[in-house]
């Protein structure tokens, strides 16, 4: 179906916004997956502060030019499903390797973070800020309880020493 111009102007404008709020970028190619899938998939990216849409190669390409996000402008070739992460750098990425374990057709392409080109799997291991809080408490409780095991021993030892 052909697109007039005024309509890829919009489409491109609204990719361009996209892109200026997202923190990452992951492009797949979505070929032979259901109707049904996809919209699973949406819903998800949706509820996940995922902006996602199907966008023509030529119109992803200028949306992307002057932006963080340009290094993965040789990627847009084929269908191209591209995700922009809103709220976390690893969302889209872990929503896009979660959909592609359970749909074989679902291939990704790239990925961006920070104005590089990335691997889709290490930013899809990215520990949301809950994770990433709940494991520095968790070194710090270790730390602490550490330090006060070795301070009661040393209590311990110098008591042993006096009573000897």
């Amino acid at each position: 179906m052909a697109i007039n111009l005024d309509d890829k102007k919009a489409i491109v404008a609204e990719v361009q916004e996209a892109a200026k709020g997202a923190q990452s970028v992951v492009i797949a190619d979505a070929r032979g997956v259901t109707v049904e899938a996809i919209t699973v998939l949406r819903k998800q990216a949706r509820e996940n502060g995922v902006w996602m849409k199907v966008v023509r190669n030529t119109l992803a390409r200028r949306a992307v030019e002057g932006t963080d996000f340009e290094c993965v402008t040789d990627v847009f070739k084929g269908p191209s499903l591209v995700a922009f992460s809103q709220e976390h750098p690893g969302a889209a990425a872990r929503l896009f390797t979660d959909f592609a374990k359970t749909n074989e057709a679902f291939e990704l392409k790239a990925a961006a973070f920070e104005g590089n080109a990335v691997d889709v799997n290490m930013l899809a291991k990215l520990p949301t800020y809950d994770e990433a809080i709940a494991r520095l408490m968790s070194v710090m409780k270790e730390a602490s309880a550490g330090k006060l095991c070795r301070t009661i021993a040393a209590v311990r030892d110098q008591k042993e020493q006096e009573a000897a």
